[in-house]
């Protein structure tokens, strides 16, 4: 059970840093992988996904690279976790690739939904400015 995974664990790294930057220079994924140590095939994904989601804005070229067009304050690390792994969730209920029979009746459902409200609730609170705050 793993709520926060690999990628969004990039993502949020690469946010904190293009966002500490001021958002004044495009960065190529080349620097962004050596200065990250965040494997460069990996991160080219990762960045593609952010552009997607209007997060990041590109431009190719010699001079190029991604560069944040969000503010750090608006992007929380949820939407990170949604992007990248869907909704977080503790159990799926599932048994043998099939929704467990007992799952609308279960009394231990119950109690993990709640602890997946909490969770979510968390994650929406902490954006990346938080973090680079945390930082300071």
């Amino acid at each position: 059970m793993k709520v926060f995974r690999k990628e969004a664990d990039y993502a949020v790294r690469t946010l904190i840093y293009l966002a500490m930057r001021d958002g004044a220079d495009f960065v190529s994924a080349t620097t962004l992988s050596k200065e990250l140590g965040i494997p460069a095939n990996f991160l080219r994904r990762i960045c593609s996904t952010l552009i997607k989601a209007k997060i990041l804005d590109t431009r190719e070229g010699k001079s190029g690279g991604v560069r944040l067009v969000k503010n750090p304050a608006d992007i929380a690390v949820l939407h990170l976790i949604e992007l990248f792994d869907g909704k977080p969730e503790l159990s799926d209920c599932t048994f043998r690739r099939k929704l467990c029979p007992n799952r609308k009746k279960c009394v231990l459902r119950k109690r993990i939904l709640g602890i997946e409200a909490i969770v979510v609730q968390e994650f929406a609170a902490i954006t990346i400015q938080t973090l680079i705050n945390d930082m300071e």
